[in-house]
């Protein structure tokens, strides 16, 4: 693209479809890495979950609606279960536990806890979640860089099987809460490693320059481990604890996380005696948004990661013969949650808009936008979509989905091809959003929330109900007196 004076707004072959987004052959296919297992369509072209027509969904449930197809969540719960036990069950196993952040709800929290995996929490409201479902309290975690005395409390009174510290003052306040409740809380310290996974700076969390985690470099990881360790009445070192970021398409990066972390872990069992049963690798594993994403299987990951660490235990067994290996675990929640849903929503307007050199960018605007996904404008996440009610033979063109809200950012897919007539009335369903979309959502303008509405086996449920404008003013507090309640 030629550069232009007056910027890229008026460069040459500004408005056409980036490099990466091939020409469709056909407009109305489906790519299958990027939909839940379920996701077909019928003889009239409209796309079918679970069974169910979105034309159906969208009668019943309205739109904008997060569409979850229960099998499809679950199978993935049970794949990274079954993947990582298989490969790691010659090294003492692994457990697996799943990132309550990408998206929690007491029935996601429901089919997790069945599935056998463990869960993460960040929060009072998170652990609150797992409480309502009665999730094993040994299967829970507790994350965060700033976890709360009350926070910590709620944790040790339900008996969690693992607080992981974050910083040297956190160690001292979990250390005295124990100490108040008379219990030996079981922690594991969060270690920044220096490993720089490849993907936007705000999902990067494992290079120095951020808020998670001790520093391995600087010595503030040796510095807490000491700290927990004087602090062995209350405290149980159970292990160490790296997240090298998200949306991660290779082992690499978790190689050297794991040489660090088991570096660190034989220094512990030298200098300390304390041989410790657990190591977190994290998770971030990333999914197909779009046609130029690759993402690797639960199958693939198991195999690679129990090899990878196999090796990196070798120095480790050869230092400390006879010395037991620490169990490790891992924290999938993007790769669960994420291609088990998809957005629905309604066209309202669609608008051509002329650019320089005779380009033209249609706008197709639907009843959502940055208030139930705002990944895009938040650090530019790419999204796909396709048309959902009907088929089409229209040539495909580039068009651009928004929202609603008055922002300019406001963009649900940046760039996609869809049939020349969708039209206001259409439907248009946009894949990957069961990570983090529901769980950063917002309501910007007044706008309620969307549901999420689950689909098994023909039958659709809300497992999380739509706003109202209702739950919207419940909130406020106004003491000064309508004009109804004055006569």
């Amino acid at each position: 693209m030629r550069a232009h004076e007056a910027g890229i707004l008026h460069a040459d072959g500004y408005g056409a479809a980036p490099q990466w987004l091939p020409y469709p052959g056909d407009v109305m296919e489906l790519l299958p890495m990027l939909w839940p297992q379920t996701v077909g369509r019928d003889a009239d072209g409209v796309l079918t979950v679970g069974g169910v027509r979105a034309t159906d969904l969208a009668a019943e449930h309205g739109t904008a609606a997060y569409v979850l197809d229960e099998a499809d969540l679950r199978a993935r719960a049970r794949a990274y279960q079954e993947d990582f036990t298989a490969p790691f069950a010659r090294l003492g196993g692994a457990h697996v536990y799943y990132a309550g952040k990408a998206f929690l709800c007491t029935a996601v929290a429901r089919w997790i806890m069945e599935e056998g995996l463990g869960l993460d929490t960040c929060s009072a409201g998170e652990l609150a979640v797992a409480q309502r479902v009665g999730f094993p309290p040994e299967r829970l975690a507790l994350h965060g860089n700033n976890k709360s005395v009350a926070e910590i409390r709620q944790a040790l009174d339900y008996g969690v099987g693992r607080i992981v510290l974050d910083s040297l003052e956190e160690i001292e306040r979990v250390a005295r809460v124990a100490g108040e409740l008379g219990v030996r809380a079981p922690v594991m310290i969060r270690v920044t490693v220096g490993v720089e996974a490849h993907t936007h700076e705000f999902i990067a969390t494992a290079h120095e320059d951020q808020k998670f985690g001790l520093s391995l470099s600087s010595g503030a990881a040796k510095e807490a481990i000491a700290r927990v360790v004087e602090l062995g009445d209350v405290l149980d070192l159970r292990g160490l604890h790296s997240h090298i970021g998200s949306q991660i398409f290779d082992v690499s990066g978790f190689e050297i996380a794991a040489r660090r972390l088991l570096t660190l872990h034989a220094e512990v069992a030298d200098e300390h005696g304390l041989a410790m049963p657990e190591m977190d690798l994290g998770g971030g594993y990333g999914i197909a948004y779009t046609s130029e994403h690759d993402p690797m299987t639960p199958g693939d990951l198991g195999r690679q990661m129990a090899d990878l660490v196999e090796r990196e235990l070798k120095p480790f067994h050869e230092a400390h013969p006879g010395a037991p290996a620490p169990r490790i675990s891992i924290e999938p929640g993007r790769s669960i949650a994420g291609p088990s849903t998809f957005t629905l929503y309604e066209v309202g307007t669609v608008k051509p808009v002329a650019l320089d050199h005779g380009a033209v960018r249609t706008y197709v605007s639907v009843d959502g936008g940055m208030s139930d996904n705002v990944r895009t404008a938040l650090y530019g996440a790419d999204y796909s979509c396709t048309l959902a009610n009907r088929t089409s033979d229209a040539a495909p063109v580039v068009v651009r989905v928004v929202g609603r809200h008055c922002e300019s950012g406001d963009i649900v897919v940046m760039d996609e091809y869809l049939p020349a007539d969708v039209a206001s009335g259409d439907l248009i369903a946009v894949p990957g959003t069961g990570a983090y979309c529901r769980s950063l959502s917002n309501q910007y303008n007044h706008t309620p929330r969307p549901p999420v509405v689950a689909v098994l086996d023909g039958r659709s449920r809300e497992i999380v109900r739509r706003e109202t404008v209702e739950d919207l003013l419940a909130l406020d507090v106004d003491d000064t007196p309508r004009k109804d309640q004055d006569r």
